[in-house]
């Protein structure tokens, strides 16, 4: 279904009941990502998932899309279409659009999930270039479903390109909402960045699945969802807490 978000004609869709989470995919891709790991959330929560700006069955504007741009996007969806804060589950540059949101509107976020992500340019080991072309399979899936047809994919790529490749920095202490940080050993994200987003956000819980690359939902969709789901539905209780201690 689509909704006037923001100025922009939004498609989105909702399953299940319960307490709000609202899943956002990653870069170039769309929510049907979600479909072979993360839609079996719909068993506990009502699950909301949005196609961006330009991606999936959602148009692309004129305009920049500036990490203000997307948390704005998110805060409005969330405020019209989910009605309040929810919990967000962001993968990979939808981690750095909750991450955004975060900082930006704590006031709209229960809990977060981030999962292979980063908070700033430097935490990837490579992104994509503005004037650079993606892999024809991702340009097939893009095509499948969008609503600006294959032709226009080279300016969203343009735009998201230099986005990514702004000097933005993600203010992690600004950051209140229970954390998540799950990674994986062998990422297009940094090991060592991924430990420094656990340990700048205050409180944040970390897990890192080894053998896992970029693709962790779909390599490991069970454990992911399980992990996702504890954390949304429990509180940690460490039995021998040292950096909680206080």
């Amino acid at each position: 279904m689509y909704e006037d978000v923001n100025g922009v004609r939004t498609w989105h869709e909702v399953r299940g009941g319960g307490e709000p989470v609202v899943l956002l995919h990653g870069g170039f891709s769309d929510s049907r990502e979600f479909g072979p790991n993360l839609a079996r959330l719909a068993d506990r929560f009502r699950v909301h998932t949005v196609d961006r700006r330009g991606h999936g069955r959602t148009p692309d504007v004129p305009g920049p899309v500036e990490l203000d741009v997307l948390a704005g996007d998110l805060a409005a969806f969330l405020e019209r279409v989910v009605g309040g804060p929810a919990h967000l589950v962001g993968f990979s540059a939808g981690g750095v659009v909750a991450l955004g949101l975060a900082q930006r509107r704590p006031d709209l976020v229960r809990r977060l999930v981030v999962l292979n992500t980063a908070f700033a340019r430097d935490g990837w080991v490579f992104l994509p270039q503005p004037g650079g072309e993606l892999p024809a399979e991702l340009t097939d899936r893009y095509a499948e479903v969008s609503p600006d047809g294959r032709d226009h994919l080279p300016v969203v790529v343009e735009k998201y390109a230099r986005a990514a490749n702004s000097d933005e920095v993600v203010d992690l202490a600004a950051i209140t909402a229970p954390t998540l940080v799950l990674g994986s050993d062998d990422d297009i994200v940094h090991l060592e960045h991924t430990v420094a987003m656990y340990r700048g956000i205050a409180g944040a819980q970390l897990a890192v699945l080894p053998g896992t690359s970029h693709l962790m939902l779909f390599e490991r969709p069970e454990l992911c969802a399980s992990l996702i789901t504890d954390f949304l539905t429990t509180d940690a209780r460490p039995l021998m807490p040292i950096t909680r201690a206080g």
